[in-house]
C-alpha cells in the first residue's frame, strides 16, 4: 500500500506525534511549521481519494473487523476531516505569537502545544473509527483534551468551568460506555457495519442505543446538557475557545449521526426523533434568548453555539420516515451536515476575532467593540462574514444548510421546524446585531497594535464558510459519496 494510500493513519499519527515532540521540544515553531503543511498535504491525499475512487476502508495490521481495527472514511468523514485541518491550522497560525515565545516559558504557553495537537489526533480518531470502543477511546482523549485547555490559564472561574465540564463528560462518558458493553454482549461486534447487520431492535439494543445517545448528548451540549458549554468556552484562551466551540461538539454529533443512520435506523421511531427534534428546537431558541442578554463578548458567542448545534439535531425529526424512501430525507441529512461544517468554520473565526479584540481592548466586554470598524476593520469584517453564516444569510454555507432543512420541513408538512428555524436566524439576527452595530460608532479608545496578518488568519475562515455557499454543488456532492442508506430512506 502507497504513503498516500496510508493518509487516514498518519492523519492520526502526525499530530499524535506532534503532541508528544511538544512536550520534549523547545519549538513550538517547529513543530507547527513542520506539522502543519505535512497534515494539509494528507488531508488532500485523503478527499481526492474519496472523490476519485468513493469511501475508502484500510484494516490496521491487516486484520478485518471484529478481530481487527479499521479505519474508514466516505464523503461525510472526508468532508470533516478536512474542516478540521482547516480550522486547526488557521487555530495554531493564530495561537503561535501567544504560546510560541519559549523565553520565559510559562505553564500556559507550554501545555497548549501539547493539548491542541492531542485534540487533533483525538478529532481525526472520531472520524476514522468503525468500531464503537475505539470511537469511546478517541472520545476519551478528547475530552481529557479539552478539560485540559478549559482550565489552562488556572483562574478561578476557569477553574469552576472545567469542573463542570468533566461532570457532564463523566456522565456523558459512562453512559456511553455502558451502552457499548450492552451492545457487545448481546452481539458480540462493536463495529459499526456489523451491528447494523445484527441489530434487529431487541431490548438490549434499544436500552444500550438510549445510553449512547444520552451520553453523545451530554458531549454535544445539546440542551439540557448544555450548562457546561458557555463557562467553558468563554473562560478558555481564545484559541482553545475556537477548537471547543467549532470541533468538539461535531465529533459527538457526527458519532451519533453515525450510529443511527447506519446501524439503528429502523429503530428510531416517531417519539424518539421528535423528542431529539424538540431538544433540538429548545436548543436553538434558549440558547439564542440567553445570547441576547449577554454583556461579556465570548460568553455571547458561546451561548450562540449552544442554538446553533440545535440546528444540527432536526436532522431526525426532519429525516424521519416510514419504511418508504421519502424524498426529503436526503436534503435534510445533507443541510445538517453543511450546517455543521458552516458553523465549524464561522465560529471557529468569530472566535479567534474576539480573542484578538480582547488582545486590542484589555478585556471582552461588549464595549470592547465599539469603533472596531475604523481601529481594526479586518476583524470587523470577520465578525460581519461571520454573522452571514450564523443567521443563515446568502450567499454562505450556513444559508445553503438552512434552506435545505426549511425545504425538508415544508415537503414533510412539518412546518413547527421551519418555523422554529425562521424564528432561530431572526433571534440570531438580534443578537449578532449587538456587537456588529457598535463596530461602526466612533470611538476614541485606544487599543493595542494587532498585526494585519494575525487578523487576516480568522477572516480566511469566516470567508470559507461563505465560499461554502458560493460554491456548495461541489461540497453537496462529495457529502453523497457513501451516504448512508437512511439518509435517503428515512429513520423509520
Amino acid at each position: 500500500m502507497t504513503t498516500l494510500g496510508l493518509a487516514p493513519v498518519f492523519l492520526i499519527i502526525v499530530p499524535l506525534t506532534a503532541a508528544f515532540l511538544a512536550v520534549v521540544a523547545p519549538w513550538p515553531r517547529v513543530l507547527v511549521i513542520g506539522a502543519v503543511p505535512l497534515m494539509l498535504a494528507l488531508t488532500v491525499a485523503l478527499v481526492m481519494s474519496v472523490w476519485r475512487d468513493g469511501p475508502i476502508s484500510i484494516a490496521i495490521g491487516g486484520w478485518q473487523a471484529p478481530l481487527g481495527i479499521e479505519l474508514a472514511a466516505g464523503g461525510l468523514a472526508a468532508s470533516f476531516l478536512a474542516t478540521t485541518t482547516v480550522v486547526m491550522t488557521i487555530i495554531v497560525l493564530v495561537a503561535l505569537p501567544a504560546f510560541g515565545n519559549r523565553h520565559g516559558e510559562t505553564r500556559t504557553g507550554w501545555a497548549f502545544w501539547p493539548l491542541a495537537f492531542m485534540m487533533w489526533a483525538a478529532l481525526n480518531a472520531v472520524f476514522l473509527s468503525g468500531d464503537l470502543f475505539n470511537i469511546y477511546v478517541a472520545i476519551e482523549f478528547l475530552t481529557l483534551a479539552t478539560l485540559a485547555l478549559v482550565a489552562l490559564e488556572g483562574k478561578a472561574g476557569t477553574i469552576e468551568a472545567a469542573m463542570r465540564y468533566a461532570i457532564f463528560a463523566l456522565f456523558g462518558s459512562l453512559a456511553y460506555l455502558l451502552g457499548v458493553v450492552l451492545l457487545y454482549a448481546a452481539h458480540g461486534t462493536l463495529d459499526l457495519d456489523l451491528l447494523a447487520a445484527a441489530t434487529k431492535g431487541d431490548s438490549a439494543s434499544l436500552v444500550g442505543a438510549a445510553l449512547i445517545t444520552a451520553g453523545l448528548a451530554a458531549k454535544t451540549a445539546l440542551f439540557p446538557f448544555h450548562a457546561w458549554l458557555p463557562p467553558a468556552h468563554a473562560g478558555a484562551p481564545a484559541p482553545a475557545s475556537a477548537m471547543l466551540s467549532a470541533l468538539v461538539p461535531k465529533a459527538s454529533f457526527f458519532v451519533l449521526v453515525q450510529f443511527w443512520f447506519v446501524v439503528m435506523p429502523e429503530a428510531a421511531g416517531p417519539l424518539f426523533v421528535q423528542l431529539i427534534g424538540v431538544l433540538g428546537a429548545a436548543a436553538i431558541l434558549y440558547g439564542s434568548l440567553l445570547a441576547i442578554r449577554q454583556t461579556r463578548l465570548k460568553r455571547l458567542i458561546a451561548y450562540s453555539t449552544v442554538a446553533q448545534i440545535g440546528y444540527l439535531f432536526l436532522v431526525f425529526p426532519l429525516a424521519g420516515g416510514d419504511s418508504a424512501a421519502q424524498p426529503w430525507s436526503a436534503g435534510a441529512w445533507t443541510g445538517a451536515m453543511l450546517q455543521a461544517i458552516a458553523h465549524a468554520l464561522a465560529k471557529g473565526a468569530m472566535f479567534l476575532a474576539a480573542g484578538l479584540v480582547v488582545e486590542a481592548a484589555g478585556h471582552d466586554r461588549l464595549s470592547a467593540v465599539h469603533g472596531l470598524a475604523r481601529t481594526m476593520p479586518i476583524t470587523a469584517f470577520t465578525f460581519a462574514l461571520s454573522s452571514v453564516t450564523l443567521m443563515g444569510l446568502p450567499p454562505s454555507g450556513g444559508f445553503v444548510a438552512k434552506y435545505l432543512m426549511l425545504t425538508s420541513a415544508f415537503a414533510s408538512g412539518q412546518i413547527v421546524w421551519a418555523l422554529v428555524i425562521l424564528t432561530g436566524g431572526l433571534l440570531a439576527a438580534a443578537y449578532l446585531f449587538r456587537v456588529l452595530a457598535p463596530t461602526f460608532l466612533r470611538s476614541a479608545k485606544a487599543r493595542a497594535d494587532i498585526g494585519a496578518v494575525r487578523q487576516a488568519l480568522p477572516l480566511t475562515l469566516a470567508a470559507t464558510s461563505i465560499l461554502l455557499g458560493l460554491l456548495s454543488a461541489q461540497p453537496f456532492e462529495f457529502l453523497q459519496i457513501g451516504r448512508p442508506q437512511a439518509a435517503t430512506g428515512g429513520l423509520q
